[in-house]
């Protein structure tokens, strides 16, 4: 083995040593050893770093894994709320609006089927549960429309807070919606990016299910009729006037009428017969 040419080494050895180790054979062997020691540090520079990148691309997924359940786990306590509240305004409105028998009842069964989905897939969302939770959304705001036709059940207190109550519903199921769709999106785009898509394939990460609306009925922004004002022409300020008959009635020549004359001796001979003298 090569010991490094120091004083010390000379010192200890004999002269034969030290020269030897000086020659450029020596020289150029320790250069590659140099070499070799820098090239191996790199390398294994390089592999901690790659190391250390999987190791927080995996901590990365597990987080953001977590972020979506915990914002479909809002979702999921805000519709069994509905779920609760659905019955009594069935009941409700039934007394009042009995008219609307097949509604009440197309509402039913949808919670029903909604509340069975539930409890499938440790109430993971779905698709299907997606659908069907679409429907009864639109469901219940058909209800809730149709009984501005029936003027005792909207004064009745238990139906006004009733609605208060789902109305309040579906905006907070309306935004934890759109935060748990953020986090989906975020969460798929990595599992679909290079190079993260390694850790996902290798880590068995999957992509998660949108949880969305799909109804066109539902999408479609309530319309708004203003009535008079929505067939006036554009820059009308006032009132639309009705279009009026501009055409004149035909004018009647005036009767005429005796000229009377002032001469007494022309007015003698208007008396006189035609055989008068």
């Amino acid at each position: 083995p090569q010991l490094a040419i120091t004083d010390e080494n000379c010192a200890l050895h004999t002269t034969e040593f030290c020269a030897a180790t000086q020659t450029p054979a020596a020289h150029k062997a320790m250069a590659k050893g140099a070499a070799a020691m820098t090239a191996l540090i790199i390398i294994l520079v390089l592999i901690v770093a790659i190391v250390a990148w999987g190791f927080s691309a995996y901590n990365g997924f597990v987080k953001q894994r977590n972020t979506i359940q915990e914002s479909w786990r809002q979702i999921d306590v805000e519709l069994n709320r509905r779920y609760d509240l659905i019955p009594n305004l069935v009941e409700t409105v039934r007394g009042y609006a009995a008219h609307e028998r097949n509604t009440l009842e197309q509402i039913t069964a949808l919670r029903n089927q909604a509340r069975a989905l539930a409890g499938q897939n440790s109430g993971q969302p779905s698709e299907q549960r997606a659908a069907v939770e679409s429907e009864l959304t639109q469901a219940v705001h058909n209800l809730l429309v149709s009984v501005e036709a029936y003027p005792d059940l909207k004064s009745n207190t238990n139906f006004l807070e009733l609605q208060r109550e789902l109305s309040d519903t579906e905006d907070r199921i309306a935004a934890a919606r759109r935060f748990y769709n953020a986090n989906v999106r975020d969460y798929n785009t990595r599992i679909e990016s290079v190079p993260s898509n390694i850790i996902a394939g290798f880590a068995k990460f999957e992509k998660a299910t949108y949880f969305e609306v799909n109804d066109p009925a539902v999408r479609q922004a309530p319309g708004v009729n203003f009535g008079e004002i929505s067939q006036r022409p554009a820059g009308s300020t006032g009132p639309q006037q009705l279009p009026t008959n501009t055409q004149q009635p035909p004018v009647q020549p005036p009767a005429a009428t005796p000229q009377i004359s002032t001469d007494p001796f022309a007015q003698e001979n208007q008396n006189k017969g035609p055989f008068q003298g």
